[in-house]
């Protein structure tokens, strides 16, 4: 089985205040699926009050970021399924329920983790 990593930048959700109750609900109900089917890993959203800390290899932190992730930001989940078309089935429910495309990425296999 491969990890899916499903994803959507914050930018992408154009809800009205309004809906975002029902937004949340039907994503957390295809999670709750995924959940019953065996292949839900993790998930959750960045939080994009808190700053990320770049850690360098002798512990010293600083606030500063890659260039290309400056805007890292918005919800994700890793699904544990047997193939890409799965995979793009899962991120099709997502992108239902939260009302903006998906970006699907496959992690690469390593036994050691």
């Amino acid at each position: 089985m491969t990890k899916f990593l499903i994803s959507f930048p914050a930018s992408a959700m154009h809800v009205p205040a309004e809906d975002m109750a029902a937004v949340s609900e039907a994503a957390h109900a295809v999670i709750r699926e995924a959940k019953a089917a065996g292949v839900y890993v993790f998930g959750g959203g960045i939080n994009a009050e808190v700053a990320s800390t770049m850690v360098a290899a002798d512990a010293s932190c600083t606030t500063e970021t890659y260039p290309q992730t400056t805007e890292f930001d918005g919800g994700f989940c890793v699904l544990e399924l047997p193939s890409r078309t799965v995979a793009i089935e899962w991120a099709a429910k997502i992108a239902a329920a939260c009302r903006c495309s998906q970006e699907l990425r496959e992690f690469y296999f390593d036994p050691e983790s």
